[in-house]
């Protein structure tokens, strides 16, 4: 399993840069707040830990990324608190059933479109048969380990009951589950989009993937096209919060945070939708 340990976001002063964001040696009382959250929060969350310890003289968090679903397997075995924000509301309640974690709060939206590499010929309209054409490589994230592969699966049922049949079986095992899977190869650079890399370099033709991924890989890569999915097979994905078993104020504190207006106006700004 592939997970990222972050940097150390901490207040006040004694700091110097790392990955775009604030870090300093410690804090006041040496303790600082691990924040589990999906990698498509990455952008968003390097803000909001920043804008959190700026608020909250003292503290400290650490940013840990990864698919979510890897995420909740090893929380579900660790041993001290913190948060965990996952792209979807299955992964964080499995934690609170478990006992590992408190109640689940739904805090942001997202939705999915298809990222075109260029010369590809798709729109809207033409998507589904595009992505049903033996001849496109399709692209996806990994299901069960990231709920962007399994939001890209309830798409493709949704292609099945609307009256294509057999398109879901045929979708499922022509897709390249080229993302967040524990075997998956990682970006170039933690900085980059993998899904610009992905297309840049036509291992796929067509990726499915959130909005808020499809701006990053527009930044990195500009002659991407982002196509949207008709609305009868838009999936509506849900963000959960939660705080996990053992954590101290400092938890609560940023959940409260992150559902407040400034959290919630710099999840905007990433193009997220509000809960």
């Amino acid at each position: 399993m592939k997970i990222e340990r972050g940097p150390v976001i901490a207040s006040p002063a004694g700091a110097m840069t790392v990955d775009g964001i604030v870090a300093t040696r410690t804090t006041r009382d040496g303790k600082t707040l691990a924040l589990h959250a999906a990698g498509s929060l990455r952008s968003a969350f390097n803000a909001i830990g920043g804008a959190f310890v700026a608020a909250h003289p003292g503290h400290a968090v650490r940013l840990d990324f990864g698919p979510s679903g890897l995420l909740k397997d090893r929380l579900l075995t660790w041993p001290r608190g913190g948060v965990f924000a996952a792209a979807n509301m299955e992964h964080p309640e499995a934690l609170a059933r478990a006992g590992r974690a408190g109640p689940v709060r739904l805090f942001a939206r997202n939705h999915l479109c298809a990222l075109v590499r260029p010369g590809v010929d798709v729109t809207t309209a033409t998507l589904v048969e595009r992505m049903l054409d033996p001849a496109i490589k399709l692209g996806t994230s990994t299901p069960r380990a990231d709920p962007s592969g399994d939001y890209a699966w309830e798409l493709f049922d949704r292609v099945e009951r609307s009256g294509i049949a057999g398109a879901r079986a045929w979708l499922e095992a022509k897709a390249l589950q080229l993302v967040g899977g524990p075997t998956a190869p990682p970006a170039d650079s933690l900085s980059k989009s993998a899904y610009a890399a992905i297309l840049g370099g036509g291992q796929a033709d067509i990726v499915l993937s959130y909005r808020t991924n499809a701006a990053q890989a527009l930044r990195d890569n500009p002659r991407l096209r982002v196509v949207d999915v008709p609305a009868a097979f838009q999936v509506d994905a849900q963000y959960g919060v939660t705080v996990l078993a053992g954590s101290d104020a400092s938890a609560q504190q940023f959940v409260d945070f992150l559902l407040g207006e400034r959290g919630q106006s710099l999840l905007a700004a990433e193009g997220f939708g509000a809960p």
